[in-house]
């Protein structure tokens, strides 16, 4: 599965307030906490999102500005304006791509979003989490962050490693970092501007594959 599908389910996940379910540590336990009491408070969030694109091909960063809502940790739409226009919208098991008006790309990626929520959401998913990921955390005054470097081969073909900032706050995400595989590491931003409202269906429409 390309990076470009799994990056909406890490968008999911991580916006979602149900990123761990029990630690040992102090600091995550911290963070375990924080994250039930945003559990009951948030269940959608839409926002403004920067994306900054790195690479050792590219001459300069490349600088990508949209807009992003979520709901739960399987519904998540993804659209930027500007350089070139794209949306992304993940709705269950399935992806939708489409660049600058083009065709719409239809992945169905529902064994990988499961294997990446078994990590983060669940009774059991500390465990998975521990036993896919190596963790290190650490805060500050504003906030909680966490680098997680996979351990399973299927996914460190994927990408190097992952770092996400919560807001100390609300337990909300301030950004999300993916180092690929591929030589691209990709930073984004987030400006969450409402919460827990109706979204209209069709936020999440998707295509499917026959």
């Amino acid at each position: 599965m390309k990076i470009c599908a799994l990056i909406p389910v890490f968008f999911a996940i991580f916006i979602s307030p149900a990123l761990l379910t029990g630690q040992s540590d102090d600091l995550l336990t911290r963070i375990w906490t924080g994250e039930q009491q945003a559990q009951a408070k948030f269940t959608t969030a839409c926002g403004t999102v920067t994306e900054i694109r790195t690479s050792k091909l590219m001459v300069k960063p490349l600088v990508l500005h949209g807009k992003f809502c979520a709901e739960g940790t399987n519904r998540f739409m993804l659209e930027y304006f500007e350089p070139n226009p794209m949306l992304i919208r993940l709705n269950e098991n399935y992806v939708n791509v489409k660049i600058d008006g083009g065709k719409t790309q239809v992945m169905d990626i529902g064994s990988d979003i499961h294997r990446v929520q078994s990590s983060f959401t669940g009774p059991n998913s500390i465990e998975n989490l521990k036993k896919d990921y190596t963790i290190t955390t650490h805060e500050n005054s504003l906030n909680f962050e966490m680098k997680l470097i996979p351990r399973s081969e299927s996914l460190r073909r994927r990408f190097n490693y992952l770092v996400i900032k919560l807001n100390k706050r609300d337990f909300l995400p301030r950004s999300l970092e993916v180092d690929g595989k591929s030589g691209v590491n990709s930073v984004f931003t987030f400006d969450i501007t409402s919460a827990n409202i109706k979204l209209p269906e069709d936020t999440f429409e998707v295509l499917k594959t026959k």
